[in-house]
């Protein structure tokens, strides 16, 4: 009588685990990328709070910006890459559009797109 075996065999827990480790480095290799965007959207928040009720114009908010892009210490995208224009109530809009990229492995690359806007009210 034969017994059926259950469970994986060793080639196949190695397979699952090249897997995983593909995915995990590409996630390692993402958190930097990730982090750098939470910081410009904490400068743009920040900014759009210390001029929440009136008093802001385009200098003094590109002023603003400035200022703390120098304190958050971002490098992936530069302040003045942030577009501020007039907003449907009279406010000023954020807004800032750019792409980062991540070498992976070799000649592959890993390519994110970030879009945020923020409204100074």
């Amino acid at each position: 009588m034969r017994h059926h075996q259950r469970g994986m065999t060793f080639l196949g827990l190695l397979c699952v685990l090249a897997l995983v480790g593909v995915v995990l480095y590409a996630g390692i290799r993402l958190v930097p990328v990730y982090v750098n965007y939470m910081k410009v959207v904490s400068a743009l928040t920040s900014v759009s709070a210390e001029f929440k009720g009136g008093g802001a114009d385009e200098g003094s908010v590109r002023r603003a910006l400035e200022k703390s892009w120098g304190v958050q210490d971002i490098d992936s995208v530069d302040f003045r890459d942030v577009e501020i224009s007039k907003g449907p109530g009279g406010g000023l809009v954020l807004h800032v559009n750019y792409s980062d990229v991540v070498p992976y492995i070799s000649n592959v690359s890993l390519s994110v797109n970030f879009d945020k806007t923020v409204t100074v009210e």
